[in-house]
């Protein structure tokens, strides 16, 4: 009977093989994507300075590649917004009330 099993379910044994290997390979790309955008960048910067390419296709490219760049990068105002409710909150302690000194006659 287990053997009948195995028979019966290696269709599906195989395509949960084929979509995790599909999973890690769509992983690693996005994982390599912004290390190949900054050497594109390098590679555009280089472009330029060797004039081989205009300062309109230059800027051009570039703003391509920064906005890709930005897309795939973490947004750091998730970090500013933790940062503004620490000062939200410290803010409405007051400060320690100072002692007052008795006049002295």
């Amino acid at each position: 009977m287990l053997f009948l099993d195995k028979i019966l379910l290696s269709p599906i044994y195989g395509t949960i093989w084929v979509a995790r290997q599909v999973e890690h390979a769509i992983k690693q790309d996005r994982e390599a994507e912004p290390e190949r955008i900054k050497r594109d960048l390098s590679e555009l910067y280089m472009s330029l300075d060797t004039g081989r390419i205009t300062e309109l296709e230059f800027a051009a490219r570039e703003k391509e590649l920064l906005d890709q760049l930005d897309r795939l990068e973490p947004p750091e105002a998730d970090t500013a917004e933790e940062d503004a409710g620490d000062n939200v909150r410290s803010a409405s302690h007051e400060p320690p009330a100072t002692p007052r000194r008795q006049a002295t006659k």
